[in-house]
């Protein structure tokens, strides 16, 4: 039955704390790093260094991370999608930012309203932005040649009849994009640097971009003059191998719900796929698949990822569902996992190299599938937040 007392009434600090008391994990995003991240890229090259900021910059935040970007002195931006720039557009009004998906028919309108600059990547639409530039009088825009990846791009046959129409624009940067540079020995690196040279002159006159932070990473000779940083902003490796210079930005913690004992032979976790080999002690973890926490990371004997409590590792076990995962924590002291405290599952212990290497993908997507339920919080020293 309905109570019949009056609600209480909460402060706005009291609900934030309670809210946050509420949440099943927390998910700490390091601006400062970022902004380290960026210097530290800058340091390595004599191009322009811009910073891709699409997928809400990588899933940590398209606002915060692009006001830390632009206090390090970025100003110039990639988005995917033209909604992006314009979100962009909102919180800094004199940057110059790339739409990196291009132009679909009728879009020109937003393009132009918002400042962005289309990443032409093909003779329909160098075709649609020459005509509308015919109306406007000429608007910038950037042009794609595809030299091996055989995505988007502009292909060599249709170069001539592209640089003739890109006469009733501003053509200000000259882009293409490396398909291999992850792995720097592969022979298609060079192959398409050498295309890229050779398709230049055929191009209006503007500077010239190659280079995501895997081809940063390639050398000099990789970075023209402009540099598009992604993932090494956000402090993971684009090569397979653990080392890198980038500094970590993401701690992921999350709830521990309950802890019990369990006897030898019983199974864990729907389909009963790990069964105990001996008495062992699981803790329940409240964090899933529709966290971000990859249903590939469950094992049935425990020998895949892990996650540290108080300093101890241990281990998934059974398969990871929606909501949560267990682990075993049978070795680790009694009084360390307990209801209520935190486990971490990205950080100093398990990077998120190391996380994507157990689920068999890359740091990208485990950045950009990081969930909406974690309570984020943001370090930075000069202020920058969520809003």
């Amino acid at each position: 039955m309905p109570s019949d007392s009056t609600p209480r009434e909460f402060g706005a600090e009291e609900m934030a704390h309670a809210r946050a008391a509420a949440s099943s994990g927390t998910l700490n995003i390091n601006l400062d790093a970022i902004a380290e991240n960026y210097r530290l890229i800058r340091s390595e090259t004599t191009a322009e260094v811009s910073a891709c900021v699409k997928a809400d910059g990588y899933g940590l935040g398209l606002v915060p991370v692009a006001r830390t970007l632009s206090q390090a002195g970025c100003s110039t931006f990639f988005v995917a999608t033209a909604l992006e720039g314009a979100e962009l557009r909102s919180v800094l009004p004199q940057a110059t930012i790339y739409v990196l998906n291009g132009l679909y028919d009728g879009a020109e309108g937003l393009f132009q309203a918002e400042d962005l600059r289309p990443c032409l990547s093909s003779l329909e639409e160098v075709s649609d932005w020459a005509a509308y530039c015919g109306q406007t009088g000429p608007l910038p825009a950037a042009l794609h040649a595809d030299t091996g990846i055989r995505r988007l791009g502009i292909q060599t046959q249709d170069l001539a009849a592209v640089g003739e129409l890109a006469d009733s624009f501003e053509t200000d940067l000259v882009m293409s994009h490396l398909a291999c540079a992850d792995d720097a020995s592969h022979p298609l690196n060079d192959e398409q640097r050498t295309a890229f040279d050779g398709l230049r002159p055929r191009l209006p006159e503007a500077p010239s971009s190659l280079a995501n932070t895997a081809g940063i990473l390639l050398g000099d000779q990789f970075h023209y003059d402009l540099v598009r940083p992604g993932i090494g902003l956000y402090g993971t490796n684009p090569f397979p191998n653990p080392g890198h210079p980038f500094h970590p930005v993401v701690t992921l913690s999350s709830r521990i719900m309950q802890v019990k004992m369990i006897e030898e032979g019983d199974p864990v976790g729907y389909g009963a796929r790990f069964i105990a080999k001996r008495p062992t002690r699981v803790a329940t973890i409240a964090t899933g698949y529709a966290d971000g926490y990859f249903r590939a990371l469950g094992n049935e004997d425990g020998s895949g990822a892990c996650v540290t409590i108080g300093g101890y590792s241990a281990p998934v076990i059974g398969r990871v569902s929606m909501d949560m995962i267990t682990v075993d924590v049978t070795d680790l002291p009694p009084d360390v996992p307990k209801r209520g405290s935190f486990a971490e599952l990205i950080g100093k212990s398990v990077t998120v190299g190391d996380l994507a290497r157990a689920a068999g993908t890359i740091g990208y997507e485990v950045l950009t599938r990081l969930g909406y339920r974690y309570h984020r919080t943001y370090t930075s020293s000069v202020g920058i937040s969520a809003d």
